[in-house]
């Protein structure tokens, strides 16, 4: 096994220039599919391996209820400098796990309270609430996806730019946004190399959306100009899973992209640019990934079952 164990919890580096890049090169929808996929493996990989490390750490805790054998020298001699590192990697597991049950809580409280808040209007599609500060964004799951929206919101927009809100929050719910951003918000907390992959979907998934709308009510510039204006005014979502007009992402470059042309729709860059390298490298660095981690679990379940004793 070596330090090949140690390989997934570095490797998210790769993926630094395809964060950046995907945001500039690449179709928003390709590029949030990426870099999900790739935050969603190498977030897996890493903590599997932390937690291949963390069973020689524990097994060395005096008073533990593993097999003796699974502290023995030669199972110990699986992850290099064991002393330190397999007993560093208990604290470091429990912390990652405690970040994502907390994150997952969250978001699922978050969606609860905002369902309940809805309980006394119509049951349609789009719910206009009577408040007096202005914020929109898309509500899925309960008994059907919706868009929630306040008065004080459809008060500061125009009627074309009304449509291209409900469009906009719309795309958000048929393409599922919320489970890219909650995938790559998970992956951050169990690997801090892949925030930049976070930060980079936030964006893009709002880009998607931007360019759905844009395609739907048929006119770039009203959408632009209808999330200078929501940004102006909104407070933002009650969650960074929950995705809004005004939500993440940098106002003035999805404004700016907006009154440009449309980006080509293309599956994958070509391998002779920079973000077809930076791509390529990235989908290495998870495949590295994924083949260490499963390369030193085999590993570890072969050496712990010939220290069990029968």
């Amino acid at each position: 096994m070596g330090v090949f164990v140690f390989l997934p919890l570095v490797l998210p580096l790769t993926a630094w220039p395809i964060a950046r890049l995907a945001e500039q090169h690449l179709h928003p929808r390709t590029a949030t599919r990426l870099l999900t996929g790739v935050a969603a493996v190498m977030a897996a990989c890493s903590t599997l391996c932390l937690a291949l490390v963390m069973v020689v750490g524990t097994a060395q805790l005096p008073g533990n209820p593993l097999p003796d054998g699974w502290s023995d020298p030669e199972v110990r001699a699986a992850v290099p400098y064991d002393e330190v590192v397999g007993k560093a990697a208990i604290p470091a597991l429990v912390a990652v796990l405690v970040a994502c049950g907390r994150t997952w809580w969250r978001h699922t409280r978050v969606r609860r309270r905002a369902h309940r808040a809805l309980a006394g209007l119509r049951d349609t599609e789009v719910a206009v609430l009577p408040d007096a500060a202005p914020y929109a964004y898309a509500l899925p799951g309960g008994r059907r996806d919706r868009v929630v929206v306040t008065t004080a919101m459809l008060d500061c927009l125009e009627p074309a730019e009304r449509r291209a809100l409900f469009a906009h929050e719309r795309a958000h719910l048929s393409a599922r946004h919320h489970r890219f951003l909650l995938t790559v918000r998970l992956a951050a907390q169990a690997n801090p190399f892949l925030w930049p992959l976070r930060t980079a979907v936030s964006y893009t998934t709002e880009r998607w959306a931007d360019e759905d709308a844009a395609r739907t009510v048929g006119s770039r510039r009203t959408v632009a100009r209808a999330i200078g204006k929501a940004a102006l005014v909104s407070r933002g979502t009650p969650s960074a899973t929950l995705a809004g007009l005004a939500a993440a992402g940098p106002v003035p470059r999805r404004v700016a992209a907006l009154l440009g042309p449309a980006p080509a729709v293309r599956t994958w860059p070509s391998l002779f640019t920079a973000v077809g390298v930076a791509a390529w490298g990235a989908a290495t660095g998870a495949v590295v990934s994924a083949m260490s981690s499963a390369n030193s679990a085999v590993t570890m379940v072969l050496i712990l079952h010939a220290a069990t004793p029968l």
